[in-house]
């Protein structure tokens, strides 16, 4: 039998690991876009991305790693520059040393970094976007919509058969308080090239018959960070700001971001946590129905306590509240009758006094009356006596000349022509 050389995997791993670290791999510079940071045990863990020049297709990945004795120093001076943590997203100049590690396979060992490398691809297309959307005044479109109170009417977008629209749909439907919700997908794919013509595809779906909806759920489980850059295009997030209904975001974990995120009208953790938020405001209005029939109730209640109350008042008074009613109109009456006995009484003497002032008042007028007529009667006679008529009937004349009367005799001149007035008749003379 033929020998041939064998070596067990762990010394294939071995010399692979004798390959790998070399001169050629230690503390070389390489420019990479982080993805998946995350923090465990002190260390900070992370894949370093390649992609085209159209940030669609990943080249090359590795996985990548910081050790806690160098963590602390890389991050510090990282912020120091950058005014931020290492994050996924950010495009990154670092100092690695490639390792191979006969369980977990090959990393790159972090031992520097060079913070003016700075913000990596896909944060400088998510912050072009967003500004051309605020530019054309759609960013805050969908965000303004209002909800109706309860929405329970729900269009989803997700991948059929994904974990997370179950998860979804499980946690929607179960909910504890059996709030009845009405979902229908509309399926889309959600990574890689076709996931923005497609989820407009099913936008649009949607739109034909908006009116049957109250919402739109986007939603799609966790993964790599990497796999959600297919979210990053600006015709998918302008349809979403500037759509009809109200889209609620769920895509991935909670440390993940997309564009949509920032147009969307509501933003949520994972798929989830949107059933749980829709869940939410059901009970909201649930509890809020809930406390206005309590309050509904509790006054009807004491409405009903208080009328009863005044009832029973009521009917203890209509036995003896007529008679009591009669007795007190009959005093009244007997008072008023009394009074009016009594009033009487007092204008009796006043009457009285009233016809003999009557009396009086007559004698008293005729008197008056008789005295002022012989009075005029003597005026009357008094008259007659001092009348030119009773004078002139003494044997008295009266002389005028032209009318006047003549006085003095001085004032006649001779040749005039005076005029002698007699009690029965006249006659003219001439002045000689």
């Amino acid at each position: 039998m033929e020998q041939r050389e064998t070596l067990t995997l762990q010394q294939l791993q071995q010399r692979i690991n004798r390959l790998i670290t070399c001169d050629a791999t230690r503390d070389v510079w390489v420019t990479a876009e982080l993805s998946d940071v995350a923090v465990r045990g002190g260390h900070c863990y992370m894949e370093l991305l390649q992609k085209d020049q159209d940030g669609a297709v990943t080249l090359a990945k590795a996985r990548g790693i910081i050790w806690s004795s160098a963590l602390k120093g890389i991050s510090a001076k990282f912020h120091a520059v950058t005014g931020r943590p290492l994050a996924t997203g950010l495009k990154v100049m670092v100092r690695v040393t490639a390792t191979y590690h006969p369980v977990y396979g090959f990393s790159l060992q972090i031992t520097d970094i060079d913070p003016a490398y700075t913000m990596g691809d896909l944060l400088r297309r998510r912050a072009e976007i967003i500004n051309r959307l605020r530019s054309e005044g759609i960013l805050e479109q969908n965000r303004s919509l209002e909800w109706t109170a309860v929405p329970q009417r729900i269009a989803v977008i997700s991948a059929p058969g994904a974990a997370g629209y179950g998860d979804f749909v499980n946690q929607l439907l179960n909910n504890p308080h059996k709030l009845r919700f009405a979902v229908k997908l509309f399926p889309a794919v959600m990574q890689g090239d076709r996931t923005p013509s497609t989820v407009i595809a099913a936008l649009e779906a949607i739109a034909m018959d908006s009116e049957e909806w109250d919402c739109v759920v986007i939603i799609r489980g966790g993964g790599a960070t990497s796999d959600l850059a297919s979210f990053e295009d600006y015709d998918l997030a302008a349809a979403v700001a500037m759509y009809p209904l109200p889209v609620v975001i769920g895509i991935g974990h909670e440390r993940d971001i997309t564009v949509l995120d920032y147009v969307a009208n509501m933003r949520v953790k994972t798929p989830t946590a949107a059933a749980e938020w829709l869940v939410g405001r059901g009970e909201s209005a649930l509890s809020t129905l809930r406390d206005l029939g309590n309050a509904i109730a509790l006054g009807s209640s004491e409405k009903i306590a208080g009328a009863m109350h005044r009832l029973a008042y009521f009917e203890g008074l209509l036995p003896v509240l007529p008679m009591q009613t009669l007795e007190r109109r009959k005093a009244q009456l007997l008072t008023v009758t009394s009074q009016l006995g009594a009033v009487a009484g007092r204008i009796g003497p006043h009457m009285a006094r009233l016809d003999a002032m009557a009396a009086s008042l007559l004698t008293a007028t005729a008197t008056i009356t008789d005295r002022r007529r012989a009075r005029l009667d003597a005026l009357e006679q008094i008259a007659s006596a001092l009348s030119p008529a009773a004078t002139l009937a003494r044997g008295y004349s009266i002389t005028r000349v032209d009318g006047h009367a003549v006085t003095r005799a001085e004032s006649l001149s001779r040749g005039q022509t005076v005029t002698t007035i007699l009690a029965d008749g006249s006659f003219t003379s001439t002045v000689n």
